[in-house]
């Protein structure tokens, strides 16, 4: 799988992959609300800014999905177009987020998993530290927070 790391000028882009997986992809697990919701959170302005500018990430295949870490020891953002979902590319950043992490001197990563990434975190070895339910624009949402120990995921 090719990854090339995230650059200034592909900031439109992710918003772009961000947007399609939701809309492509949530309304197994989201409703219409939920979906409308957390897809507006793409081009709001300030929601992704601070994540995209400081993080550190990854693009896989032709532009079909996208990582970010950040902070340091935190999986922010995991995104795969529709079009491209099921071929590898989620699995493919994930392993490279958990490598660059490990090589970065860090011994954990955490994040706040969708419903949606949750099974693949889990398949990774990640485990279910406790479920939230947040608002996002207003509407109820529920995930998980997850952590892995990278030594054992890269293992």
């Amino acid at each position: 799988m090719d990854l090339r790391i995230i650059q200034p000028h592909d900031h439109g882009l992710l918003r772009e992959i961000y947007a399609d997986a939701i809309e492509t992809q949530a309304l197994s697990l989201y409703s219409p609300e939920q979906m409308r919701a957390w897809r507006a959170m793409a081009w709001l302005p300030g929601i992704l800014d601070r994540t995209l500018q400081e993080g550190v990430g990854w693009i896989s295949g032709l532009d079909d999905a996208f990582a970010v870490r950040y902070p340091a020891d935190r999986l922010a953002l995991l995104y795969c177009r529709g079009c491209s979902s099921r071929k590898g590319h989620a699995s493919a950043l994930l392993e490279q987020i958990e490598r660059d992490a490990f090589q970065s001197g860090l011994d954990r990563l955490k994040t706040e998993a969708s419903a949606f990434s949750r099974p693949l975190l889990e398949r990774r070895g990640w485990r279910l530290n406790a479920t939230e339910t947040i608002l996002i624009g207003g509407v109820s949402f529920e995930r998980y927070r997850m952590e892995t120990l990278l030594s054992q995921a890269l293992s």
